[in-house]
């Protein structure tokens, strides 16, 4: 039998090299590649963190600059958002360090978001994150107007 080929059958190369790890038969195993995933995965985790972090800081800028539209939807995307990232980093707590550096990514994402969806001017929302990360991500905050 051939052994499946990462760039032609990316799904049976996947079970093929899980079969080698399992079987400890480090001769059949595509480290390169196994590199490559396992660094793949990394970025997935970051950006999955990233990605809930832009729609939760999009959601408290419209909540701080539209107290007058403010809805359950707005409240249940913050809440859910918050409880996403707590999970990622109670599974991934090695990932808690960096979440400064992307808050510093997602924010201007955000504002950007926050400014399209609201109709605002950009220049209503600040340059600079208003809070924390650790107040974005308090279930108990939410940003009066």
């Amino acid at each position: 039998m051939t052994t499946p080929s990462y760039d032609t059958d990316f799904y049976a190369w996947t079970q093929a090299q899980a079969e080698a790890l399992r079987a400890k038969d480090w001769a059949a195993l595509d480290v390169e590649h196994l590199a490559e995933e396992v660094e793949d995965l990394r970025k997935t985790e970051r950006r999955a963190v990233r990605s809930q972090l832009r729609l939760i800081l999009s959601h408290l800028l419209k909540w701080r600059y539209q107290p007058d539209k403010r809805t359950d939807s707005w409240r249940s995307t913050i809440a859910n958002g918050r409880v996403l990232v707590q999970e990622d980093l109670e599974d991934l707590p090695s990932l808690a360090p960096e979440l400064e550096t992307l808050a510093a990514w997602a924010y201007p994402r955000a504002r950007r978001d926050a400014a399209q969806e609201t109709g605002l001017p950009l220049a209503t929302f600040p340059e600079a994150c208003p809070w924390p990360v650790a107040q974005v991500l308090d279930e108990d905050f939410w940003p009066e107007a």
